[in-house]
């Protein structure tokens, strides 16, 4: 577990906002992306942080609707504002998602001092730490119950739900994941936007490297295979026999609740981190509408999925190359 530390320059107790909130967007650099497209930017004026969509880097043929994208912008917000709140900083945050994309998703303001809790501190240092592991994970060691509560208690603090799949649960997934890939493998646009999107020239900062994607073996629940053909990450000795696999979902299915799905999703994400968990986000069965659908009938029908995270022990010894990031907001 991470000790609560913080970087005492991230917002200075007196200074100016306009340096504060340029630290805590530096700070969702970290965030994950579909794709690690990182479809956003950052619009810092007059105190205010306005938080966009940037719709040039939408994937047209993965996300048709920008569910993904809104998520992505999500997850980034969510690391902005826990890096105002873990360096004793108020983060006042209003959230106008427009379904007409007129306007900024979010605007983050730095408040008045504020007193953060230790999950805080130790979710803003995982921040740097987290990665996303695609590996299969180790066999050795069920998470605890408690942990998993824990992951719970996060989305839900962050306005969505998470529910962690029982074993009897894991075959649908396994069925509507395979479905996925073999719908989208089958459109030679998906093969082109996946063969952009591995194949980023090195200044851009963004995308999925090859060397980052793992060599397909077999699992319990497949994963996407970013390079089809190519020499990849090699899998390690894990199997998947303890991972668990957890459904971000939300009470509607628009916009606003997209962005809350995307700051849940990076608080599970982040508490995972801080408990020793390797964790692998996996959009592949939200972006078909019959696997969308299975999941949906996982939850009851009482929701609306948006993302799987996948859960286990990692291999410290075998570390993952870190994918690229952009160098500003």
């Amino acid at each position: 577990m991470f000790s609560p530390m913080v970087d005492p320059e991230l917002v200075a107790p007196n200074g100016p906002p306009e340096e504060a909130l340029a630290r805590a967007v530096t700070a969702a650099l970290r965030a994950p992306s579909v794709f690690n497209t990182q479809p956003w930017h950052w619009r810092l004026h007059d105190g205010v942080a306005e938080l966009w969509a940037d719709r040039d880097r939408q994937l047209a043929t993965v996300d048709p609707d920008g569910r993904l994208l809104v998520l992505s912008c999500g997850v980034a917000l969510h690391h902005a504002r826990i890096a105002v709140a873990a360096a004793g900083r108020h983060p006042v945050v209003t959230r106008f998602p427009d379904p007409g994309h007129a306007g900024p998703l979010a605007e983050l303001r730095i408040g008045g001092p504020y007193e953060p809790a230790d999950e805080e501190r130790r979710a803003y240092a995982a921040i740097a730490a987290r990665h996303t592991d695609r590996r299969p994970y180790a066999a050795e060691t069920d998470i605890p119950r408690e942990t998993l509560a824990l992951l719970r208690d996060a989305a839900e603090s962050a306005g969505a739900h998470l529910h962690v799949l029982r074993d009897d649960q894991v075959p649908e997934l396994t069925v509507a994941a395979a479905g996925a890939s073999m719908t989208e493998t089958a459109d030679p646009a998906y093969s082109e936007e996946l063969n952009v999107w591995t194949h980023r020239p090195s200044p851009a900062g963004d995308g999925v490297p090859v060397e980052t994607a793992v060599r397909p073996v077999p699992r319990r629940v497949p994963v996407r295979d970013f390079a089809p053909g190519a020499d990849g990450l090699a899998p390690g000795g894990g199997t998947d026999r303890h991972a668990r696999y957890a459904v971000v979902f939300t009470d509607a299915d628009d916009v606003r609740a997209w962005l809350a799905a995307g700051e849940a999703t990076s608080a599970v994400l982040l508490a995972a981190t801080v408990h020793g968990l390797a964790t692998n986000p996996v959009s592949d069965v939200v972006e078909t509408p019959v696997a969308r659908d299975r999941l949906a009938a996982l939850l009851a029908r009482i929701g609306h999925p948006q993302l799987v995270v996948r859960l286990g022990r990692g291999t410290p010894a075998q570390p993952v190359p870190r994918t690229p990031r952009r160098a500003g907001p």
